[in-house]
């Protein structure tokens, strides 16, 4: 079967934080036998290179020890890696200039931290510059989260990203050969269109040869959402963009913000 994502992106500090990303993109290369692409962002500018260069020398240094430890877990792992550092001042802008030049089908990245510009991005815009612009999918690893084994709950709405993310985690679902979970947030008054909606859903789902179940959940949408992911012990969530068409144009929604600082397992999100 042909991979779901057959160009991978990595963008990590190397930090204990981004263990987890890194370990589920070399599980994923290495279970797809596919070659990975790594991206170290490092902030800079001619300024700070000019004025103190002995700290940008000393930021390399360190780059290039820890691309040399990525590429020593690569090689345990029988993982292909090509290895990059980009330097700029707005270090998300160098990951999606990155996966635009990787022509990257998914980049994965870690959650959040205590430092860099990775650790707000649950703060703020900094989730949605990651996510809105890259020209692919984004995956979200919590430092102690692995690949999913367990099955794929997978948050669908009214919008139109809906079938995006019914057909995306029914092409995972067959890869992965797991279970699939839709799920619909709604108001007893709108079971009847929630329904509806479910049951294209697994329809689309059975085009791919997999039979999914669904459910109709009530309640705040990122509370509901997440008691539904663990009351059917799934270990990947996949929710959706909300954009018109460019991904320029699409934004992650509060409630998937809010999805993702509180699930612990990887999130998968589909751009439009």
């Amino acid at each position: 079967m042909t991979p779901v994502f057959q160009r991978l992106l990595l963008a990590t500090e190397h930090t204990d934080f981004d263990a987890g990303a890194e370990r589920v993109a070399l599980a994923m290369a290495g279970h797809c036998r596919l070659p990975l692409a790594v991206i170290l962002p490092l902030v800079s500018n001619p300024e700070y290179e000019a004025v103190a260069p002995q700290l940008a020398a000393r930021a390399e240094h360190e780059a290039m020890v820890k691309l040399a430890e990525l590429q020593a877990q690569a090689d345990a792992a029988g993982v292909a890696l090509e290895l990059r550092v980009r330097r700029g001042e707005e270090p998300w802008q160098e990951i999606v200039a990155e996966a635009r030049g990787q022509r990257a089908d998914l980049l994965v990245t870690r959650r959040r931290g205590r430092r860099g510009f990775l650790a707000n991005l649950l703060v703020g815009d900094m989730v949605s510059k990651v996510a809105g612009h890259a020209p692919c999918h984004v995956l979200m690893v919590p430092r102690a989260a692995a690949m999913w084994q367990r099955g794929i709950l997978a948050a669908i709405d009214g919008s139109p990203t809906a079938e995006r993310v019914a057909d995306t985690a029914s092409a995972v679902a067959a890869q992965c050969s797991l279970p699939l979970t839709f799920v619909r947030v709604a108001r007893t008054d709108e079971h009847p269109q929630a329904e509806t909606a479910l049951d294209a859903a697994v329809a689309r789902a059975a085009a791919c040869g997999v039979t999914a179940s669904a459910q109709v959940a009530e309640g705040k949408v990122h509370e509901a959402v997440i008691a539904t992911l663990a009351r059917v012990q799934a270990d990947l969530l996949v929710v959706g963009l909300h954009g018109e068409g460019a991904i320029e144009h699409a934004t992650l929604g509060s409630h998937a913000r809010r999805m993702i600082a509180l699930a612990e397992t990887p999130v998968l999100i589909v751009r439009p």
